[in-house]
């Protein structure tokens, strides 16, 4: 008798084995959601704070170290300012810029991916072309040109990188549309008259948005670390705005003297972004898990 591979099914009711692992990510991902949770709690709470001021200067308390005063619990930089306020204000700033842009990367990709892989032909070679060349064209290298241009703003970051991150995502659809396309529950409503719009909306989209979540939420993180790169060259957001990246700009002209300017906002990074790559562990390897073989 030969092997068929099947999905194997699983009563949900059945009691779990002693000793039986649990699903490949699942600390790491329970380990990232919470990190993640309490960041973004945290500068959530500290809008609250009573002492809650990014851009007020007070030279009188300049350069002040975490936990020196009641008021500044992270300290001071070197222009007096609160340090978690500014922290919360740039964890803000951060936080929804880089969620535009990963919309944006999404919505484009998404809408790409599912045009080649559905109706293919020429259409799906220009997508390939154009796939091709937007890899080729570094990002950063465009927002130099573009910020000597017009100048250095988010709403250029956001733009150019909403417009040249997006290839991961159509990838990703165009291979789910081309595996489904095919499938009967996507032919019969064509052969009953359906059009193919109504087809891609009713029938593949839903299937391929799961997907693109997952893959959303991976490169989360990335975007991220890329804006606080592109605040720290001085190509993003512009002082006096507080930003992760600026802050670490800021602190890195005074780090012997005050270090914690530094690594304050560095260790915010590294949470957020470790926190993010852990929370995606579970779904990745969910995705990935092979087809076991039943007989």
């Amino acid at each position: 008798m030969t092997d068929t591979v099947t999905l194997a099914q699983v009563d949900p009711t059945a009691p779990r084995r002693r000793g039986a692992r649990r699903r490949p990510g699942a600390t790491l991902s329970a380990c990232g959601g919470a990190i993640v949770l309490l960041c973004v709690a945290g500068l959530i709470a500290v809008h609250f704070w009573p002492g809650f001021d990014p851009y007020t200067q007070d030279l009188a308390l300049v350069r002040l170290a975490p936990f020196a005063h009641p008021e500044h619990p992270f300290g001071t930089d070197a222009l007096g300012r609160d340090l978690l306020s500014r922290l919360a204000a740039g964890g803000k700033t951060t936080l929804w810029i880089t969620l535009t842009i990963v919309l944006l990367n999404m919505a484009v990709g998404t809408v790409l991916g599912l045009l080649a892989g559905f109706f293919g032909g020429w259409l799906d070679s220009a997508i390939a072309l154009l796939t091709d060349v937007s890899l080729a064209l570094p990002a950063v290298l465009l927002l130099i040109a573009l910020s000597a241009i017009f100048g250095p703003s988010a709403l250029l970051m956001i733009l150019v990188l909403g417009f040249t991150h997006w290839m991961s995502f159509a990838r990703l659809a165009r291979a789910t549309a081309l595996s489904l396309k095919g499938r009967d529950f996507v032919v019969a409503p064509q052969m009953l008259g359906a059009t193919s719009w109504r087809v891609i909306r009713t029938h593949i989209l839903p299937h391929v948005l799961p997907q693109m979540f997952i893959l959303a939420v991976t490169s989360i993180g990335q975007v991220i670390l890329l804006q606080a790169g592109l605040d720290y060259l001085g190509l993003g957001i512009q002082p006096p705005e507080p930003t992760w990246g600026g802050l670490v700009l800021e602190g890195q002209k005074l780090l012997r003297l005050s270090p914690w300017q530094v690594i304050i906002p560095g260790v915010a990074i590294f949470l957020v972004v470790g926190g993010t790559q852990f929370f995606s562990q579970r779904f990745t390897a969910e995705t990935n898990q092979p087809l076991r073989k039943v007989r």
